[in-house]
């Protein structure tokens, strides 16, 4: 750009100077060869239009009035010519604003074409020149198609005007270009589209004023792209021309519009380790306000840049935009955080055009906990404490009976007792079977134990009242063998029972184990075995899966019975 304006000086000075300076060429070549600066093409881009829409090009020449205006280009002589170079082609074409659709035009130093087709595409040449000087430059006309979008009912081509409206506050909208139609004696007319539809008066809020849309109350669905469509006549045609504002809601302008910083909180620390990474975060509200707006960081009051060192680095970014008051996030990373490091001054600051504001970060270093030897030993002993719990779960009756043979006392050096059990059953075959081939030969033979059987043990011509209670209160065990038969009135085994159960009620060392044979019937004698059942032991015979003597029955019956240590 320096270098076209340099340019346009350089024009101006051989218009001015025509008399003073004399031509390197002869009058008869001046009128045959002219040396032309070519400029190229405009570096503001494209001009775009709607096809059956106006359309003007203002020649880039005269982009800066103050260097180059229309006035001195008519006191040096210069005329401004256009040509146009088709899309698609190389060919200059000198515009003939003689043409009898008078589409084209020229005004001063635009160029019109009212209304614009497809055929109008391509470069458009304005022209500057005179018998000693000459200057062009290009201007690129895109057209696009009419064809509406199906969904809007307006469409345009220009990029939208951007319009800032403060909630609860009021705007006035104008057509942007509106004032470039220069046409005395035609009216014109404009239609106002929100969001595609075209509407009237809606409200109070929103009302027209001449071809100004006046927003009175501005609320957040007020937002969005304003279209705006002018009709005017010319030449005996209707012709328009859409442009488009984009009204944006920000925050009232009543409000605070101060930097605050919201992280750090006063007093707050960041905890640091030395070695590792460290990251300081910040967080600053920035109210809206119209100019710049910027948050940075401090290292001893010198910005990230100015250190210059690769340990450290910044970003930040926009974490919440609400109707423009921005939440900007801070974050600064050190890389292997030093002893030195910890000494320095952090401050984060942020700047609108109301006001700075800066909070200092004040960092304490981490005392080092040993956090993965203590998950580490919690876990083990979490562990181990799982893997005992199910041990114990599924081996109790095993490791019972280790602790009693090791720690268990044994009664024989307590009392006098003459027998460790007595075997209590109903007097029928099978369980006089079960009681004398199984329960006694296992008692007395596997484990040790001394057992009284009343039908084996007692003296005849005895009182079978007084035999019995002396053999229960002779033992230290009764082991009753319960069967559906076992409670019959006036039995032997309930005698059997009833003594257990009244030397257990006198506060007797006896106990009472039963040992579930079959099951059984409800009887009377039930509702004695209830009251008693705290002290009473129950294990249950399970056929031939009870047989052996390492199975669940005999380790049962082993724990409630007096300590013996197995032989070997």
């Amino acid at each position: 750009m320096a270098l076209f304006i340099t340019a346009l000086l350089s024009l101006s000075v051989a218009m001015v100077g025509v008399g003073g300076a004399t031509p390197a060429t002869t009058p008869s070549s001046v009128h045959s060869v002219i040396q032309c600066h070519d400029w190229g093409e405009s570096g503001d881009g494209a001009v775009r239009v709607m096809e059956g829409e106006a359309c003007w090009l203002l020649c880039p020449l005269f982009s800066h009035p103050t260097v180059y205006n229309y006035s001195s280009v008519q006191a040096a002589g210069l005329n401004l010519v256009w040509y146009h170079v088709a899309a698609g082609q190389d060919l200059e074409q000198p515009i003939d604003f003689h043409h009898p659709d008078q589409r084209l035009s020229k005004e001063r130093e635009k160029l019109w074409l009212q209304p614009t087709t497809m055929q109008d595409a391509g470069q458009y040449i304005c022209m500057l020149r005179n018998r000693t000087s000459c200057a062009k430059i290009a201007v690129r006309l895109e057209v696009l198609p009419s064809g509406q979008d199906p969904n809007c009912e307006v469409k345009a081509a220009v990029p939208p005007t951007p319009v800032i409206a403060p909630i609860q506050e009021g705007r006035t909208l104008t057509c942007p270009d509106l004032e470039d139609i220069k046409l005395p004696n035609t009216s014109h007319s404009v239609t106002w589209y929100h969001e595609c539809n075209a509407f009237g008066n809606f409200n109070i809020d929103r009302v027209f004023k001449g071809d100004k849309l006046v927003i009175h109350v501005m609320l957040e669905h007020y937002q969005g792209l304003y279209h705006c469509v002018v009709t005017y006549e010319t030449k005996g045609r209707a012709i328009k021309f859409t442009r488009v504002v984009n009204v944006t809601a920000v925050s009232s302008s009543g409000l605070p519009k101060q930097p605050n910083i919201l992280n750090p909180a006063k007093e707050q620390l960041y905890p640091v380790k030395q070695g590792s990474e460290v990251t300081l975060i910040c967080r600053v509200s920035l109210p809206y306000l119209e100019g710049p707006r910027e948050t940075w960081w401090t290292i001893d009051g010198k910005t990230v840049d100015q250190l210059a060192d690769p340990r450290i680095s910044f970003t930040s970014r926009v974490v919440l935009n609400y109707f423009g008051d921005w939440t900007v996030e801070n974050v600064l990373r050190i890389q292997d955080f030093s002893s030195e490091d910890l000494t320095r001054e952090y401050n984060c600051s942020g700047r609108n055009g109301r006001d700075v504001a800066t909070r200092r970060a004040v960092l304490e270093e981490e005392v080092y906990l040993p956090s993965v030897e203590l998950g580490c030993g919690l876990g083990v002993t979490l562990f181990l404490m799982l893997v005992l719990f199910v041990v114990y779960h599924i081996f109790w009756l095993e490791l019972l009976l280790l602790y009693r043979s090791w720690f268990g006392t044994d009664e024989r050096c307590t009392d006098d007792k003459e027998y460790d059990i007595y075997i209590s059953y109903a007097r029928n075959s099978e369980e006089e079977q079960f009681v004398l081939l199984t329960l006694r030969r296992v008692l007395e033979n596997e484990l040790g134990y001394t057992v009284c059987i009343f039908d084996r043990d007692s003296l005849p011509g005895g009182t079978i009242t007084d035999e019995t209670l002396t053999f229960v209160g002779r033992s230290r065990r009764v082991l009753v063998v319960l069967s559906p038969g076992y409670g019959l009135q006036g039995t032997q085994a309930l005698l059997e029972l009833k003594a257990g159960l009244d030397s257990m009620a006198w506060g007797g060392h006896l106990r009472v184990i039963l040992v579930q044979y079959k099951p059984l019937r409800r009887g009377g004698w039930v509702r004695e075995l209830r009251r008693a059942r705290v002290a009473l032991a129950l294990v249950r015979w399970q056929g031939d899966k009870s047989s052996d003597l390492s199975s669940r029955f005999w380790k049962r019956l082993r724990v409630e019975l007096p300590v013996r240590r197995i032989k070997d």
